[in-house]
């Protein structure tokens, strides 16, 4: 029995909008590094989105198009407003809520937000870093 659902196909982009290699790197990155805390992994660009993951546990009816579309915007004027500021670069955004957590890694052209019940800050900057890595690679 698996403890969660890989939404994609075999073909080389899965029917999506991300290669099906990406996908799966993105997948047993997050996996690796948060193992049974992780709930959900969702791939997004400016125009689309696409999930990846998705914990056998959770509903499957969440409005993917408001939260991504939220999500890229924050990101957008996150790095606008923080650009010139002494903190150095922007690198990824960790949100608290009630029930769960979640990590949103972006570049200029497409991002992943990952959810988790909870892990610490360093677990957080492990598994952003290897997925912003994976996404400046796909974008080189």
């Amino acid at each position: 029995m698996s403890d969660g659902t890989e939404l994609d196909d075999d073909d080389e982009t899965g029917g999506g909008i991300i290669r099906q290699k990406l996908a799966d790197e993105i997948v047993s990155a997050a996996r690796a590094a948060t193992s049974d805390t992780l709930r959900s992994i969702t791939y997004f660009t400016r125009a689309n989105y696409q999930q990846l993951y998705l914990r056998e546990d959770l509903e499957r009816d969440a409005d993917l198009d408001e939260f991504v579309g939220h999500e890229w915007r924050d990101f957008k004027e996150t790095q606008n407003a923080y650009q010139t500021t002494e903190l150095g670069p922007y690198h990824f955004t960790v949100r608290v809520f009630e029930n769960g957590y979640l990590l949103r890694i972006t570049t200029e052209r497409q991002g992943v937000i990952i959810t988790t019940d909870g892990l610490t800050m360093r677990e957080y900057e492990e598994v952003a870093e290897v997925i912003e890595r994976l996404l400046q690679e796909e974008s080189s």
